[in-house]
């Protein structure tokens, strides 16, 4: 009998690094060094952030590959590689760490990752933020792939840089505003890159109430939680939940949770939530780790998080991991880049 898919969660990463040659699963197109899919993911950082192979990005993301993220997208192999190496010289010892993998098959070879990364690094080198601070940072990152025939096709990358940015020393809603005052002398703007985004962020998902199946246990949770409904939330929850979110934000229990999310819920009053994908794996006994990426969006109506009402049209692009156990949320972890959030404002501000 093979040995189980990998399970990132709950394996060291020398057994994954070596895991023997033996194929766990159908992998169609893939190179044999690669024994199931979890294993691409975590073999291909590896090998780039960690042993610092980083031109095999050349191999294992397609040329045309499409990054989203909240702050702008960016295309192609060589364009990761480029920004990879500026990374690296701003943070040298950088690690990508891998938390979990939550994925799925997608059909006709194409399967589908949403990765759970810890980052720590020393900023020895000046970064897009500002002059090296040599400061030391952890911060989160989830980075959903799309890949079919050995390649990363497409990416959504959601990282903590409020996090980043607060640990190392320097104000967000500045930095937003610089950005913001760098678009507009470009004759950019993300408001105006997320528009037909923000038109489709329409439809909200329906809460299944009772449901069983760890993905409508996941759903619940997410559309509870942002829509403020504290008695459906605590009903999803287990009372003991630990919650992971912007800005390095620890939580602990659905009360510390809703009432983290109630500046954001007042800042952005109508906010329109859409499920774009969905991912779930066994974790351990009964548990099950699902991923939901989703998408956002409403208007910078009300004062909250982010300062005075602005009127600005916002968009989130987010990733969130649950782990459930017995029908309720006992981990989560929640990640959209609110420093592009801020942007979006400060834009909005400047406009007028």
């Amino acid at each position: 009998m093979p040995p189980e898919i990998t399970r990132v969660a709950t394996t060291d990463i020398a057994e994954m690094m070596a895991p023997g040659p033996e194929r766990r699963m159908a992998l169609p197109g893939f190179a044999d060094e690669f024994v199931d899919f979890p294993h691409f993911i975590i073999r291909i950082t590896e090998k780039i952030w960690h042993e610092r192979e980083v031109d095999r990005v050349l191999e294992w993301y397609a040329d045309d590959c499409p990054i989203h993220t909240l702050a702008g997208d960016i295309t192609g192999a060589q364009t990761v590689v480029d920004n990879t190496w500026a990374t690296l010289d701003a943070f040298p010892d950088r690690r990508l760490d891998g938390d979990n993998v939550i994925w799925s098959d997608e059909g006709g070879g194409a399967f589908y990752s949403s990765h759970l990364i810890t980052s720590k690094m020393t900023n020895q080198g000046d970064s897009e933020f500002g002059p090296a601070t040599g400061r030391k940072v952890r911060i989160q990152t989830i980075a959903d792939c799309l890949c079919a025939n050995n390649q990363v096709v497409e990416e959504w990358l959601v990282r903590d840089n409020l996090a980043l940015v607060q640990g190392l020393g320097f104000d967000p809603d500045e930095i937003a505003v610089r950005q913001a005052a760098g678009d507009q002398a470009r004759g950019e703007s993300l408001i105006q890159f997320h528009a037909e985004a923000r038109g489709t962020a329409q439809d909200k998902p329906t809460p299944v109430p009772g449901g069983e199946r760890a993905v409508d246990v996941a759903v619940s949770a997410l559309v509870h939680t942002f829509g403020g409904d504290t008695a459906a939330q605590a009903g999803v929850y287990d009372f003991r939940v630990r919650a992971s979110y912007p800005g390095n934000a620890q939580l602990y229990g659905p009360d510390e949770v809703s009432a983290w999310l109630a500046p954001l819920r007042k800042a952005l009053p109508d906010l329109r939530l859409r499920v774009d994908h969905v991912a779930e794996i066994p974790y351990l006994g009964e548990a099950w780790d699902v991923a939901l990426r989703w998408s956002a969006a409403g208007i910078h109506g009300g004062d909250g998080r982010y300062g005075p009402a602005s009127g600005a049209p916002v968009y989130l692009l987010g990733v969130s991991h649950f782990r459930v156990m017995n029908g309720r949320v006992r981990e989560e972890v929640t990640l959209w880049d609110d420093l592009a959030v801020r942007r979006q404002i400060a834009a909005a501000r400047r406009a007028k």
